[in-house]
């Protein structure tokens, strides 16, 4: 039966495409080519939306939860800690506040949540230092643990983290990963010294997307059901991972989702169940871990677990392939504020974004809800075009400068 519990939550808001496509006009400076290529006016809008509804609330809701005991990892995007200093400087005073508890851990993350691994694993090493020093700076506090993009984890990726020093990572614990062990412990990999959080998706799950279904068998999910399903666990740690936006944004306010939250941390206790940091877990856990053999393919917290749910259809793998013309072509420039720009165009959300193409079912479903209203507009095909455009028309920009 599990007697401690991790819980994790990643904090990260897109700087979403300008549809339609815009021409660059010929002569123009890299420093005014962004609004050539991003909808920030529409990021705005989307963005004091969630803060509204989620981050300011639940940001009092974690510090109440904290304060009786519950501990928190959490992630940060340098694309979300970007608009945060852009637009809401009165938020990220509040965020500053939520990781200074001593019971808030800052979690590293890829800074713009990008695809980076993909094209160049030293890039991908790069890019997560420079992450890491941003959050570090931002909220003066180390990181010793990190995650991924969409929890994305291979055999590359995990000796890339291994090399940079960090002490854990984190995959999700799905069964075609897993095999015969439980996620309830922590793992290594080859004898490396990096230890491995196992996302317990079901019950992770039941929380991140489950918890206002009607329909699901285990509606209404009460606090006290929910500490008694995590007690009965087999094993000593359940690690739980979700998107901090899930309260508020993912359940509104009305489903009780905040009262849900509050109430979990006097049911947790009272079934015995010791709640720690990431890096507590790792002192606490990390003497005895087995081997875990990992994955070619990289796993991921997205879909049914596989990268699939990011290149599963045509139009995702043209973007992709775009994605790796504008990176190899910036860096062509030899140009920093375009490499820059490059690094924002490979965000994964432009990925999931269109992972409806072609597709249906509750995955592509989850994809068209994200999918920005004012591209509907468009229609399904446009949008899948004018997505294309836009990765073109920076490219052929790039000429005068390669």
């Amino acid at each position: 039966m599990a007697d401690t519990l991790v819980t994790y939550c990643v904090v990260h808001q897109p700087r979403r495409l300008l549809l339609p496509a815009r021409t660059i006009p010929a002569g123009t400076k890299p420093s005014n080519m962004a609004p050539f290529l991003f909808d920030d006016p529409m990021n705005r809008r989307y963005f004091e939306k969630v803060a509204r509804w989620c981050y300011y609330p639940a940001i009092d809701m974690f510090l109440d939860m904290m304060d009786a005991g519950f501990k928190l990892g959490l992630g940060f995007s340098v694309s979300f800690l970007w608009q945060l200093r852009k637009w809401d400087r009165k938020l990220a005073n509040r965020f500053r506040r939520l990781v200074a508890h001593p019971h808030c851990e800052p979690v590293g993350v890829d800074p713009y949540h990008a695809f980076s691994f993909a094209f160049d694993i030293r890039l991908f090493q790069e890019e997560m230092a420079r992450g890491k020093a941003y959050v570090e700076e931002f909220f003066d506090k180390e990181i010793r643990v990190t995650d991924t993009t969409e929890m994305v984890l291979n055999n590359e990726i995990y000796y890339a983290l291994a090399q940079a020093g960090y002490t854990a990572t984190m995959l999700d614990g799905r069964p075609w990963v897993m095999e015969w062990r439980e996620p309830t412990r922590l793992y290594s990999h080859a004898g490396k010294n990096l230890k491995i959080f196992c996302r317990h998706h079901e019950l992770s799950d039941d929380v991140g997307y489950r918890f206002s279904n009607i329909g699901w068998s285990g509606y209404p999910l009460t606090a006290d059901t929910y500490a008694r399903l995590i007690r009965e666990t087999w094993g000593r740690m359940v690690f739980l991972g979700w998107d901090f936006e899930t309260f508020g944004e993912h359940h509104n306010v009305d489903t009780g989702i905040f009262d849900f939250m509050r109430r979990l941390v006097d049911e947790l206790t009272a079934q015995g169940v010791e709640m720690l940091l990431p890096s507590e877990a790792v002192e606490r856990h990390g003497s005895d871990v087995p081997d875990l053999p990992l994955p070619e393919f990289g796993t991921t917290w997205a879909g049914s677990g596989g990268l699939e749910f990011f290149l599963g259809n045509a139009s995702q793998q043209a973007i992709l392939r775009l994605m790796a013309s504008t990176l190899n072509k910036a860096r062509l420039t030899r140009r920093n504020d375009l490499l820059d720009l490059a690094l924002w165009l490979l965000q994964s959300d432009n990925l999931h974004l269109i992972q409806w193409a072609g597709r249906t079912g509750s995955e592509a479903e989850v994809s068209a809800y994200f999918t920005p209203d004012e591209w509907w507009a468009l229609g399904g095909d446009r949008i899948l075009f004018e997505q294309q455009n836009v990765y073109k028309n920076f490219i052929r920009a790039m000429d005068a400068f390669a």
